[in-house]
Protein backbone atom coordinates (compact mmCIF):
# COMPACT_ATOMS: atom_id res chain seq x y z
CA UNK A 1 0.00 0.00 0.00
CA UNK A 2 2.82 2.32 0.75
CA UNK A 3 4.45 1.30 -2.17
CA UNK A 4 1.51 2.53 -4.23
CA UNK A 5 1.30 5.81 -2.86
CA UNK A 6 5.07 6.91 -3.58
CA UNK A 7 4.57 5.55 -6.79
CA UNK A 8 1.75 7.72 -7.69
CA UNK A 9 3.40 10.56 -5.48
CA UNK A 10 5.91 10.35 -7.70
CA UNK A 11 3.97 10.32 -10.79
CA UNK A 12 1.87 13.65 -9.61
CA UNK A 13 5.15 15.09 -8.97
CA UNK A 14 6.47 14.44 -12.47
CA UNK A 15 3.41 15.48 -14.29
CA UNK A 16 3.27 18.65 -12.32
CA UNK A 17 6.46 19.39 -13.06
CA UNK A 18 6.19 18.56 -17.08
CA UNK A 19 2.96 20.85 -16.99
CA UNK A 20 5.24 23.88 -15.50
CA UNK A 21 7.78 23.04 -18.01
CA UNK A 22 5.12 22.92 -20.79
CA UNK A 23 3.41 26.13 -18.90
CA UNK A 24 6.89 27.96 -19.43
CA UNK A 25 8.37 27.40 -22.64
CA UNK A 26 4.52 28.57 -23.87
CA UNK A 27 4.93 31.37 -22.32
CA UNK A 28 8.79 32.05 -23.87
CA UNK A 29 7.09 31.60 -27.44
CA UNK A 30 4.38 33.70 -26.64
CA UNK A 31 6.67 36.47 -25.37
CA UNK A 32 8.99 35.98 -28.38
CA UNK A 33 6.27 36.10 -30.67
CA UNK A 34 4.92 39.59 -29.47
CA UNK A 35 8.84 40.64 -29.37
CA UNK A 36 9.30 40.11 -33.10
CA UNK A 37 6.05 41.27 -33.99
CA UNK A 38 6.61 44.98 -31.98
CA UNK A 39 10.36 44.69 -33.45
CA UNK A 40 10.35 43.11 -37.06
CA UNK A 41 13.50 42.72 -38.98
CA UNK A 42 14.65 46.42 -40.58
CA UNK A 43 17.87 45.55 -42.59
CA UNK A 44 19.66 43.14 -44.73
CA UNK A 45 21.58 39.90 -44.01
CA UNK A 46 24.71 38.73 -44.93
CA UNK A 47 26.33 35.08 -44.55
CA UNK A 48 29.93 35.30 -42.85
CA UNK A 49 31.03 31.84 -42.09
CA UNK A 50 28.26 30.52 -41.22
CA UNK A 51 26.60 33.53 -39.40
CA UNK A 52 23.61 34.99 -40.30
CA UNK A 53 24.21 38.72 -39.84
CA UNK A 54 21.59 41.76 -39.69
CA UNK A 55 22.43 45.05 -40.00
CA UNK A 56 21.59 48.52 -41.32
CA UNK A 57 23.57 50.36 -43.87
CA UNK A 58 22.51 53.69 -44.71
CA UNK A 59 24.10 57.28 -46.13
CA UNK A 60 27.27 57.28 -48.71
CA UNK A 61 30.75 58.43 -47.87
CA UNK A 62 33.36 58.19 -45.14
CA UNK A 63 32.53 54.31 -43.64
CA UNK A 64 31.44 53.54 -39.70
CA UNK A 65 30.69 50.32 -38.02
CA UNK A 66 28.52 50.47 -35.14
CA UNK A 67 29.22 47.22 -32.85
CA UNK A 68 26.77 47.18 -29.84
CA UNK A 69 26.83 45.98 -26.43
CA UNK A 70 26.17 42.88 -24.19
CA UNK A 71 22.28 41.87 -24.73
CA UNK A 72 21.54 44.99 -27.17
CA UNK A 73 20.99 45.30 -30.72
CA UNK A 74 21.74 47.70 -33.67
CA UNK A 75 18.78 50.16 -32.68
CA UNK A 76 20.99 50.87 -30.09
CA UNK A 77 22.61 53.14 -32.82
CA UNK A 78 20.05 53.02 -35.93
CA UNK A 79 17.26 54.98 -33.24
CA UNK A 80 19.53 57.11 -31.62
CA UNK A 81 22.20 57.98 -34.18
CA UNK A 82 21.59 57.71 -37.62
CA UNK A 83 19.09 60.14 -38.16
CA UNK A 84 21.11 63.22 -36.33
CA UNK A 85 24.87 62.53 -38.48
CA UNK A 86 24.04 64.71 -41.50
CA UNK A 87 25.69 64.02 -45.56
CA UNK A 88 29.14 62.47 -45.56
CA UNK A 89 28.83 59.41 -44.04
CA UNK A 90 28.22 55.54 -44.74
CA UNK A 91 26.51 54.44 -41.35
CA UNK A 92 26.35 50.66 -40.71
CA UNK A 93 25.27 48.74 -37.62
CA UNK A 94 25.01 45.23 -37.06
CA UNK A 95 23.24 42.40 -34.61
CA UNK A 96 26.68 40.98 -33.50
CA UNK A 97 25.90 36.91 -34.10
CA UNK A 98 23.08 35.47 -31.91
CA UNK A 99 22.27 38.92 -30.82
CA UNK A 100 18.54 41.04 -32.38
CA UNK A 101 18.28 39.32 -35.65
CA UNK A 102 21.98 37.76 -35.87
CA UNK A 103 22.41 33.80 -36.55
CA UNK A 104 25.17 33.02 -34.43
CA UNK A 105 26.86 29.51 -36.43
CA UNK A 106 26.80 26.43 -34.34
CA UNK A 107 30.32 25.64 -32.80
CA UNK A 108 30.92 29.00 -32.75
CA UNK A 109 31.87 30.42 -28.75
CA UNK A 110 31.26 34.36 -28.97
CA UNK A 111 35.31 34.62 -27.29
CA UNK A 112 36.35 38.06 -28.02
CA UNK A 113 38.73 37.23 -30.90
CA UNK A 114 36.04 35.30 -32.54
CA UNK A 115 33.65 38.03 -32.70
CA UNK A 116 36.63 40.70 -34.16
CA UNK A 117 37.09 37.80 -36.48
CA UNK A 118 33.62 38.07 -38.18
CA UNK A 119 33.96 41.74 -37.51
CA UNK A 120 36.51 41.66 -40.05
CA UNK A 121 35.40 39.20 -42.36
CA UNK A 122 31.94 41.68 -42.59
CA UNK A 123 33.63 44.73 -43.03
CA UNK A 124 35.62 42.61 -46.09
CA UNK A 125 32.36 41.45 -47.20
CA UNK A 126 30.54 44.68 -47.65
CA UNK A 127 33.47 46.20 -49.09
CA UNK A 128 34.51 48.52 -46.49
CA UNK A 129 37.68 50.57 -46.84
CA UNK A 130 39.06 50.55 -43.52
CA UNK A 131 36.00 52.28 -41.54
CA UNK A 132 35.86 53.64 -38.27
CA UNK A 133 34.50 50.83 -35.65
CA UNK A 134 32.33 52.49 -32.97
CA UNK A 135 31.85 49.96 -30.05
CA UNK A 136 29.23 50.25 -26.62
CA UNK A 137 30.49 48.67 -23.82
CA UNK A 138 30.56 45.22 -24.62
CA UNK A 139 30.88 45.79 -27.93
CA UNK A 140 33.94 48.19 -27.33
CA UNK A 141 36.14 45.32 -26.16
CA UNK A 142 35.65 43.51 -29.31
CA UNK A 143 36.17 46.57 -31.33
CA UNK A 144 39.80 46.90 -28.93
CA UNK A 145 40.69 43.11 -29.91
CA UNK A 146 39.53 44.08 -33.66
CA UNK A 147 42.17 47.29 -33.51
CA UNK A 148 44.78 44.57 -31.95
CA UNK A 149 44.26 41.93 -33.91
CA UNK A 150 43.22 43.26 -37.20
CA UNK A 151 44.93 46.83 -36.77
CA UNK A 152 44.95 46.73 -41.70
CA UNK A 153 41.17 46.42 -41.72
CA UNK A 154 40.56 49.44 -39.67
CA UNK A 155 41.43 53.00 -39.29
CA UNK A 156 40.30 54.15 -36.27
CA UNK A 157 38.38 53.41 -32.42
CA UNK A 158 35.78 54.95 -31.05
CA UNK A 159 34.16 53.64 -27.73
CA UNK A 160 31.03 54.40 -25.90
CA UNK A 161 31.38 53.00 -21.84
CA UNK A 162 33.92 50.21 -23.05
CA UNK A 163 34.43 47.30 -21.34
CA UNK A 164 38.21 47.11 -20.91
CA UNK A 165 38.89 45.26 -17.78
CA UNK A 166 38.32 41.54 -16.41
CA UNK A 167 36.77 42.99 -12.90
CA UNK A 168 36.17 40.51 -9.57
CA UNK A 169 33.26 39.68 -8.70
CA UNK A 170 31.95 39.81 -11.86
CA UNK A 171 30.14 36.46 -11.88
CA UNK A 172 28.43 37.27 -8.81
CA UNK A 173 26.47 40.21 -10.47
CA UNK A 174 25.35 38.25 -13.52
CA UNK A 175 22.25 36.48 -12.29
CA UNK A 176 20.79 34.58 -14.56
CA UNK A 177 23.29 35.10 -17.48
CA UNK A 178 26.21 33.01 -15.57
CA UNK A 179 25.55 29.65 -17.25
CA UNK A 180 28.72 27.34 -17.58
CA UNK A 181 27.09 24.42 -19.14
CA UNK A 182 25.81 24.94 -22.94
CA UNK A 183 22.96 22.95 -22.64
CA UNK A 184 21.66 24.40 -18.96
CA UNK A 185 21.98 27.52 -21.35
CA UNK A 186 19.96 26.43 -23.62
CA UNK A 187 17.32 24.93 -21.36
CA UNK A 188 17.12 28.41 -19.22
CA UNK A 189 16.52 29.81 -22.44
CA UNK A 190 13.64 28.42 -23.69
CA UNK A 191 11.94 28.32 -19.78
CA UNK A 192 12.72 30.21 -17.07
CA UNK A 193 14.84 33.10 -18.61
CA UNK A 194 12.84 35.12 -20.45
CA UNK A 195 9.62 35.24 -18.44
CA UNK A 196 11.62 35.95 -15.26
CA UNK A 197 13.30 38.66 -17.72
CA UNK A 198 10.19 39.91 -18.71
CA UNK A 199 9.14 40.39 -14.91
CA UNK A 200 12.40 42.19 -13.85
CA UNK A 201 12.61 44.44 -17.32
CA UNK A 202 11.37 47.54 -16.01
CA UNK A 203 14.06 47.27 -12.68
CA UNK A 204 17.19 46.12 -15.25
CA UNK A 205 16.32 49.31 -17.73
CA UNK A 206 16.44 51.28 -14.34
CA UNK A 207 19.67 50.54 -13.74
CA UNK A 208 21.19 50.14 -17.01
CA UNK A 209 19.74 53.72 -18.08
CA UNK A 210 20.39 55.33 -14.90
CA UNK A 211 20.80 58.11 -13.33
CA UNK A 212 18.84 59.12 -16.36
CA UNK A 213 15.18 57.42 -16.96
CA UNK A 214 14.77 55.02 -19.50
CA UNK A 215 13.17 56.42 -23.00
CA UNK A 216 9.43 56.14 -22.80
CA UNK A 217 10.14 54.17 -26.76
CA UNK A 218 13.13 52.45 -25.75
CA UNK A 219 11.08 48.57 -25.72
CA UNK A 220 10.23 49.12 -29.11
CA UNK A 221 12.11 52.32 -31.08
CA UNK A 222 15.69 51.15 -28.99
CA UNK A 223 14.62 47.48 -29.49
CA UNK A 224 14.42 46.51 -26.21
CA UNK A 225 11.28 43.62 -27.15
CA UNK A 226 13.96 41.63 -29.10
CA UNK A 227 15.90 40.29 -25.65
CA UNK A 228 12.74 38.60 -24.74
CA UNK A 229 13.58 36.02 -27.09
CA UNK A 230 15.18 32.58 -26.01
CA UNK A 231 17.82 32.73 -28.73
CA UNK A 232 18.85 36.32 -27.52
CA UNK A 233 18.97 35.33 -24.00
CA UNK A 234 21.29 32.44 -24.97
CA UNK A 235 23.62 34.67 -27.17
CA UNK A 236 23.69 36.79 -24.22
CA UNK A 237 24.71 34.13 -21.89
CA UNK A 238 27.39 33.00 -23.97
CA UNK A 239 28.74 36.25 -24.61
CA UNK A 240 29.39 37.24 -20.62
CA UNK A 241 30.77 33.71 -19.83
CA UNK A 242 33.31 34.16 -22.87
CA UNK A 243 34.53 37.66 -21.48
CA UNK A 244 35.56 36.20 -18.69
CA UNK A 245 37.96 33.53 -21.01
CA UNK A 246 39.45 36.40 -22.90
CA UNK A 247 39.50 39.88 -21.09
CA UNK A 248 42.14 39.59 -18.74
CA UNK A 249 44.70 38.31 -21.63
CA UNK A 250 43.67 40.99 -24.38
CA UNK A 251 43.89 43.89 -22.04
CA UNK A 252 47.74 43.72 -21.18
CA UNK A 253 47.88 44.04 -25.33
CA UNK A 254 46.28 47.76 -25.29
CA UNK A 255 49.55 49.20 -25.91
CA UNK A 256 49.94 48.13 -28.96
CA UNK A 257 47.07 49.73 -30.44
CA UNK A 258 48.73 53.16 -32.31
CA UNK A 259 45.93 53.79 -34.75
CA UNK A 260 43.24 57.10 -33.82
CA UNK A 261 41.02 56.10 -30.56
CA UNK A 262 38.54 57.59 -28.32
CA UNK A 263 36.84 56.94 -25.82
CA UNK A 264 33.83 58.31 -24.19
CA UNK A 265 32.24 58.16 -21.01
CA UNK A 266 29.18 59.05 -18.28
CA UNK A 267 31.20 59.73 -15.63
CA UNK A 268 27.87 58.23 -13.21
CA UNK A 269 27.59 54.82 -15.03
CA UNK A 270 26.73 52.52 -12.81
CA UNK A 271 27.00 49.59 -15.11
CA UNK A 272 30.77 49.69 -16.09
CA UNK A 273 32.83 52.41 -13.80
CA UNK A 274 34.75 54.98 -15.46
CA UNK A 275 37.69 54.67 -12.83
CA UNK A 276 37.94 50.90 -13.67
CA UNK A 277 37.19 50.76 -17.53
CA UNK A 278 37.60 54.39 -18.44
CA UNK A 279 40.38 56.60 -17.02
CA UNK A 280 43.06 53.79 -16.77
CA UNK A 281 43.00 53.78 -20.42
CA UNK A 282 44.17 57.37 -20.60
CA UNK A 283 48.06 55.60 -20.06
CA UNK A 284 47.33 52.47 -21.79
CA UNK A 285 46.48 53.86 -25.22
CA UNK A 286 48.98 56.58 -26.66
CA UNK A 287 46.80 59.60 -27.75
CA UNK A 288 43.93 58.50 -27.13
CA UNK A 289 41.09 61.43 -26.75
CA UNK A 290 39.41 60.79 -23.67
CA UNK A 291 36.40 62.82 -23.05
CA UNK A 292 34.03 62.14 -19.28
CA UNK A 293 30.62 63.51 -18.88
CA UNK A 294 29.50 64.57 -15.39
CA UNK A 295 26.51 63.18 -14.23
CA UNK A 296 25.60 60.67 -17.33
CA UNK A 297 25.05 57.41 -16.82
CA UNK A 298 25.81 53.86 -19.01
CA UNK A 299 23.60 55.07 -22.28
CA UNK A 300 25.06 58.23 -23.49
CA UNK A 301 23.69 57.35 -27.24
CA UNK A 302 20.37 57.73 -25.78
CA UNK A 303 20.82 60.38 -23.57
CA UNK A 304 23.43 62.95 -25.51
CA UNK A 305 23.23 61.96 -28.85
CA UNK A 306 24.20 65.43 -30.23
CA UNK A 307 27.20 65.00 -28.21
CA UNK A 308 28.16 61.56 -28.66
CA UNK A 309 27.83 62.09 -32.75
CA UNK A 310 30.27 65.17 -31.91
CA UNK A 311 32.81 62.48 -30.39
CA UNK A 312 32.10 60.19 -33.15
CA UNK A 313 33.13 62.75 -35.87
CA UNK A 314 36.23 64.05 -33.94
CA UNK A 315 37.31 60.53 -33.81
CA UNK A 316 36.46 60.05 -37.47
CA UNK A 317 38.71 63.32 -38.62
CA UNK A 318 41.24 61.85 -37.55
CA UNK A 319 40.93 58.25 -38.86
CA UNK A 320 40.00 59.72 -42.43
CA UNK A 321 42.46 61.92 -42.25
CA UNK A 322 44.17 62.30 -46.13
CA UNK A 323 41.56 59.77 -47.19
CA UNK A 324 39.96 60.06 -50.24
CA UNK A 325 36.15 59.84 -49.13
CA UNK A 326 34.76 58.93 -52.95
CA UNK A 327 36.60 56.21 -52.74
CA UNK A 328 35.27 54.22 -49.54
Amino acid sequence: MLVSILLWLLIGLFVLALVIVISLVAATLLIAAKAERLVPTSGQFVAIDGNRIHYVDEGEGRPIVFVHGLGAQLHHFRHTLFGRFGPGYRLIALDRPGSGYSVRAKGTTGRLPEQAEIIRRFIETLGLERPLVVGHSLGGAVALTLAMEHPDAISGIALLAPLTHLEVGVREKAGLLYIRSRLWRWVMAYTVAIPTSLRYARPTMEFIFAPQPVPADYMIHGGGWLGLRPAHFHATSTDFMAVEEDLGRIEWRYGGITMPAGIFFGADDRVIAVRTHGEPMKDRIEGVDFEAVDGLGHMPQFIEPDRVIAFIKRIAERAFAGRNISSD
